[in-house]
């Protein structure tokens, strides 16, 4: 099955979005994409496309987590313990944005896409550079990945109210304030004059 087929019953917005890589996480990792029947009263091509998108975020936020935990194990400097502590508690919340994600996936009906090789293969967040240990290196290496990804949800917002999904749209709106207010956390490290 091409990618075109596995979204022929989409409808012509939608497919639009698909078209433009907004929600091709699932044609990539499972051709056989099954629904499952739900009373959420949204209809079937709405519930399969907010699925689809919620899909290609988890992918994000858990790489996200992933990235997080990186710079927690590896940081190093004189604000040590600081920044070691700031990454835990960033990691806690990363870890609730994906669970709400997958959550809110099987709640329509889909599949949540969490495994770390599905994360390898769609997450559209920036590399995390390995060999980083400066507190500061870790600090510009996450606001990136937290304003890739703040950046997409915001088109997010807008991609899932249009398609009538009032609830999915909530949720990323949650997710914009929260990944904003983390941007700025780990901004104001690196906005001071020496």
């Amino acid at each position: 099955m091409g990618t075109g087929e596995v979204f022929d019953h989409c409808d012509r917005e939608l497919q639009l979005a698909v078209w433009h890589g907004r929600l091709h996480i699932l044609a990539q990792t499972d051709p056989e994409h099954v629904m499952h029947k739900t009373s959420i009263d949204l209809p079937l091509q709405t519930r399969d496309a907010m699925a689809r998108l919620l899909n290609a975020r988890l992918a994000d936020t858990i790489d996200l987590s992933l990235q997080i935990k990186q710079a927690h194990w590896n940081v190093k400097g004189p604000n040590f313990i600081a920044l070691h502590e700031l990454f835990d508690r960033l990691h806690g919340e990363a870890e609730a944005y994906y669970d709400d994600i997958a959550e809110r996936v099987t709640a329509l009906g889909g599949t949540a896409y969490g495994t770390s090789k599905t994360v390898a293969e769609n997450s559209t967040l920036p590399d995390y550079p390995a060999n980083i240990t400066a507190g500061l290196d870790h600090v510009k290496a996450l606001a990136a990945s937290y304003a890739a990804l703040g950046k997409v949800v915001r088109a997010d917002i807008e991609t899932a109210a249009g398609a009538g999904d009032a609830d999915t749209a909530d949720l990323f709106t949650g997710l914009s304030r929260g990944l904003d207010k983390t941007l700025w956390f780990l901004e104001a490290h690196l906005q001071a004059k020496a």
